[in-house]
């Protein structure tokens, strides 16, 4: 096959990259064809989410780094046939909606060699396009996700015999937790051995119901006005994207911080919840919004043990819902950090099964989505454990994510193998970052 050259910009040199055309892997076996539905929760999350996996090999391994391509390129056919819907095309039924027709068209696969060693890459666990896009793969050309793949990857190889995998795939196929058990299902099936969490593909048993029931207000969706003029300063200024390391001691402070300073209802307090409530705070702050501006925070809740029944073992598709806490800035910033965190701690106790179903149910009566304005949305892949995906060369150097979807996510990842506390990142315009740094200092 032809290799196209690309250049990586990274560490402040060049690595170079030959790529080829992209070939089609299509399941090694007979599949269901016809039409996949998409559950409702499945609707609202329509993005594409780019991944890397970094493999570093030694003289232990017992494959060749030479066959590297074929092992994993055969084992994507093998695990297609049982996650076959990502293997067919996104399109609209009759009611509007998403739904996957199941052509078993295959899913792009490219390969690629870098003429560098791996350890040129440096740490990339930073959200970063421009640079960690050249490890993926995306169509050229694309103008929106129905033209997109559900699910495209590479294979990069450098000179040691290291390799990167990257990945990209749609969000109304997976939440985090049920990508995960994809990409590992492909690394078992890699190393031949049985799967350890078969996939359960039925997402009918999210569907709404027949006389849709509205339960709850859902503010998640609610409109607001940009009263601070936001739009301006992300339209003025560049956008910056950092890191910031929570380590177990800073974890423990500011949890003891957020139940020390006023609220006395507040008797425990997790990492999340504390982290949560500070960076909400501290953004609304650096953005400098108006007392009088509302703002939002969402977040995603598992809801795989909060339905009954709880969702089979496995559920492949989004078993993720998104709750939500509203307030005025200026309530926000000048109560203290408790208030911030008992309104975590209210939307968290909020979703249960007439939560998840109500939303469900909310979309199909009014096809609204979540709206961004004056909002941030945290997303945590803390308990994911992307780490410890092995396709025969050992577990990954470094794993993390290309690029942060939209301008008003944050992200909580882990502080890395065996190690306790959290990266924070997100990205600002430049002069809301320098406040921002200031209000992390905690």
């Amino acid at each position: 096959m032809e290799l196209k050259m690309d250049g990586l910009s990274i560490n402040e040199g060049i690595i170079r990259i030959k790529k080829t055309e992209p070939v089609l892997i299509r399941p090694a076996g007979e599949t269901n064809d016809g039409f996949y539905f998409l559950s409702n929760l499945d609707q609202n999350v329509a993005t594409i989410i780019q991944t890397f996996y970094c493999f570093k090999t030694d003289e232990e391994n017992t494959k060749s780094t030479e066959i590297v391509y074929e092992v994993i390129k055969e084992a994507l056919s093998k695990v297609l046939v049982k996650f076959y819907p990502l293997a067919g095309i996104l399109t609209i039924n009759s009611e509007g909606k998403l739904i996957v027709q199941c052509t078993n068209k295959g899913v792009p696969f490219v390969e690629a060699v870098a003429d560098n060693e791996i350890e040129a890459l440096g740490d990339i666990t930073i959200p970063d396009p421009m640079t960690l896009g050249k490890l993926v793969y995306t169509v050229s050309g694309a103008e929106n996700i129905l033209q997109m793949p559900l699910l495209t990857a590479q294979v990069t190889r450098f000179k040691c015999g290291g390799f990167v995998l990257g990945i990209t795939i749609n969000h109304c196929m997976v939440d985090g937790i049920s990508a995960m058990e994809f990409v590992n299902s492909w690394a078992e099936i890699a190393r031949g051995i049985p799967l350890t969490v078969p996939p359960f593909l039925d997402r009918y048993i999210l569907r709404s119901k027949q006389s849709p029931k509205i339960e709850f207000t859902h503010n998640e969706f609610k409109e607001m006005n940009d009263v601070s003029n936001m739009v301006t300063l992300y339209q003025e200024e560049q956008m910056l994207y950092k890191s910031f390391l929570f380590d177990s001691d800073k974890l423990e402070h500011l949890k003891k911080m957020a139940m020390e300073d006023g609220s006395s209802s507040i008797k425990s307090c997790t990492s999340f919840t504390a982290l949560t409530a500070l960076v909400w705070r501290a953004r609304s702050k650096a953005l400098k919004m108006k007392p009088n501006q509302q703002t939002k925070l969402l977040f995603a809740v598992d809801g795989r043990s909060k339905l009954n029944p709880p969702l089979p073992k496995g559920y492949f598709g989004n078993g993720i819902v998104l709750t939500c806490c509203l307030c005025s800035a200026g309530e926000l910033i000048e109560k203290p950090l408790s208030f911030a965190v008992q309104l975590v701690q209210e939307a968290i106790s909020l979703v249960n099964d007439n939560y998840i179903r109500s939303t469900i149910d909310y979309f199909e009566v009014t096809r609204q989505r979540p709206s961004l304005t004056a909002t941030v949305l945290i997303t945590t892949w803390t308990k994911l454990d992307f780490d410890t995906t092995d396709f025969g060369w050992g577990k990954p150097t470094q794993s993390g994510c290309v690029t942060l979807p939209e301008k008003e996510v944050v992200l909580f990842l882990s502080h890395g193998r065996g190690k306790k506390g959290m990266n924070l990142l997100l990205g600002l315009p430049v002069t809301a970052m320098k406040i921002f740094e200031e209000l992390m200092l905690v």
